[in-house]
């Protein structure tokens, strides 16, 4: 277990595979965010079970940890990279033209990403979870709309600056994953030409497919506050 954390190789095995795990993550999450469009109460009813129990808690310990990791060993690699190439922190053997800008900037689309994480954390987890846990400690706060996640959401994105960060965290963390998504494979041993290539298009469908859900949430609900902004003033 050694290599794993001293190693180039094991340290990119160890990045490889945390990323993956947080695509699952996205994963999930966009299909729970995407129900919230066709049924609020049933969105509600998940926003409740995932709430401050202990199970959820056990889960937001595990994917905190996974953050954690990913992002530790990311700056860990781009300095031990540009030290030995110069600037290119992911250099692979054979790069596809299409992402080569992703794969000379991720340590800057991670920024990036990190950024959305934290504006994403304060507008959701801070005011639902969060909240809970500080309930369940003692301390006076109004947890009236914790388990509310339809709430938060249009109240979130009836902001079109708001609307505007999220659509560009949502562009960072598309060209993050694409590139992220195949270099993974890669690093587990995949470096066939055909295989790699598969995987490039398959990661690219992939990623592509999570974003746009949570491209979907965020317009629907900006348009809906549009209109309902619009029947209120009888427009």
């Amino acid at each position: 277990m050694y290599w794993l954390f001293k190693s180039s190789i094991g340290r990119k095995l160890v990045m490889s595979i945390s990323g993956l795990f947080l695509i699952l993550f996205l994963t999930f999450h966009v299909c729970m965010n995407l129900v919230a469009i066709f049924s609020p109460e049933a969105y509600n009813m998940i926003c409740e079970f995932l709430g401050a129990n202990w199970y959820a808690l056990a889960g937001t310990m595990v994917l905190a940890a996974g953050v954690f990791v990913h992002i530790v060993y990311a700056f860990i690699l781009y300095f031990q990279n540009r030290s030995a190439r110069g600037n290119d922190a992911y250099a692979v053997n054979a790069k596809p033209k299409n992402v080569e800008w992703a794969s000379q900037n991720m340590l800057a689309l991670g920024i990036a990403v990190v950024a959305f994480l934290a504006l994403h954390m304060y507008n959701f987890w801070a005011k639902m979870q969060l909240v809970e846990i500080l309930h369940k400690v003692g301390m006076d706060v109004d947890i009236a709309n914790a388990q509310n996640g339809v709430f938060h959401i249009q109240n979130t994105f009836s902001c079109p600056i708001v609307v505007i960060l999220y659509l560009v965290g949502l562009g960072a963390l598309w060209f993050h994953l694409t590139h992220g998504f195949w270099s993974a494979f890669q690093t587990m041993g995949i470096n066939g030409k055909v295989w790699f290539n598969r995987w490039k298009w398959i990661g690219n469908i992939y990623v592509t497919a999570v974003i746009l859900g949570y491209v979907a949430v965020v317009l629907v609900f900006f348009i809906k506050n549009i209109c309902s902004y619009g029947a209120a003033c009888g427009i």
